[in-house]
């Protein structure tokens, strides 16, 4: 295993980390839990080939991720750097000490290494952290509950840029992958003013975990698209951690192979990469930008978030994600989009389309793609 160290907090960890929000699942519904036959051993091959970070949340799992992840702990914690998060944002104290506690006591542990603000913003940032939240944080650092402030971040890079900015957060845990790129430029100043930058969905929530015939072959000897997506956010020399959500033994021993190996991404393939993914992008925007002028649709299509879909088929050739994703919009019960299908060809959408698609013609294309 390679390790890196974590930004100002000093920690050695390795360049992979174990995400545990999709640990195998048994039962259905609230009374699924994690699979610990199958789950526990995954994590000690991770430890036992050098991984020591581990990621786990309240929510995750069904609530039972941290539990589990205590379990696993056992006999290893002195080894492991251990994160977790804290989903609060309200006005009520107590609330937000009596997750921290009921955390350490899930984990079984007496402090928490990485402690996050789990999905901060600039807003929540603004009127939240920095005049209430943030006292706590020193005050459970203070008495050793926790050992280092991060934040988990969901916003824009703008946003990013202004958070690293104000020094609070030791580590912070952002997006970045081979779709998603936007916040490269503020995981580069995370890095510059040492905080600690830690990856998570390097293969962009499991849409880079199948087979292309575009992305595929792109950098010689690297024909598995999981592989080169994890190569990619590697290579980047400001990120500290990739964090991977593991779900089988399968996926722990292939990011233990490519994690394990010295050999990174040459400047002339992370060039190919860039100019390859920016020839695409061009593409997809020619396309649908997402910009959300067509919506709402008078009868529930999802217009943009079909095309997204699309897109990862017919741009970046990752047509098994794509169908999955496609089969799920209006599949949970919460969710009232509907698919292209249920588009009547009204064309209330074409005319508000500041790239003037042709949107009816193009959701045909798409349910006869994606429907299949």
């Amino acid at each position: 295993m390679i390790y890196r160290t974590l930004g100002r907090t000093g920690l050695r960890v390795s360049q992979l980390g174990f995400g545990a929000m999709r640990l195998p699942m048994i039962g259905e519904g609230a009374a699924a839990r994690v699979d610990r036959e199958l789950a526990i051993p995954m994590i000690h091959r991770a430890f036992e080939a050098g991984v020591n970070y581990i990621d786990t949340a309240v929510g995750y799992c069904n609530q039972d991720s941290q539990r589990v992840v205590g379990e696993a702990l056992k006999g290893w914690r002195d080894q492991i750097v251990l994160s977790s998060k804290n989903p609060d944002y309200g006005v009520n104290e107590k609330v937000w000490w009596g997750l921290l506690e009921q955390s350490l006591e899930r984990l079984q542990v007496s402090s928490i290494d990485i402690y996050n603000h789990h999905g901060i913003n600039w807003q929540t940032y603004t009127e939240h952290v920095e005049p209430r939240l943030s006292k706590w944080m020193e005050s459970a650092k203070r008495q050793g509950l926790i050992k280092h402030i991060c934040c988990s971040f969901h916003d824009s890079p703008e946003a990013l840029l202004k958070l690293v900015a104000t020094g609070y957060p030791d580590v912070i845990t952002v997006q970045y992958n081979l779709l998603f790129r936007e916040l490269e430029a503020g995981i580069a100043a995370a890095h510059q003013a040492g905080i600690g930058v830690v990856v998570m969905g390097p293969v962009a929530d499991g849409r880079l975990g199948d087979s292309s015939a575009v992305l595929g072959g792109l950098v010689p000897g690297i024909e598995r698209v999981p592989e080169l997506a994890l190569r990619f956010v590697l290579a980047n020399p400001h990120v500290t951690v990739a964090l991977s959500g593991m779900g089988t033994l399968q996926m722990v021993e292939e990011n233990l192979r490519v994690c394990a190996d010295p050999v990174a991404l040459s400047a002339a393939d992370q060039r190919a990469i860039g100019e390859h993914l920016e020839r695409l992008k061009v593409l997809a925007n020619l396309y649908c930008t997402g910009c959300n002028y067509c919506m709402p649709c008078p009868h529930g299509v999802a217009i943009p978030r079909i095309f997204e879909v699309f897109n990862r088929g017919r741009v970046y050739g990752l047509w098994g994600s794509a169908r999955q994703a496609y089969a799920a919009i209006g599949a949970a019960a919460t969710d009232t989009a509907r698919r292209a299908d249920a588009c009547i060809d009204c064309g209330a959408c074409e005319p508000k389309c500041p790239q003037h698609i042709a949107i009816r013609k193009q959701l045909r294309e798409a349910a006869a793609a994606l429907g299949a």
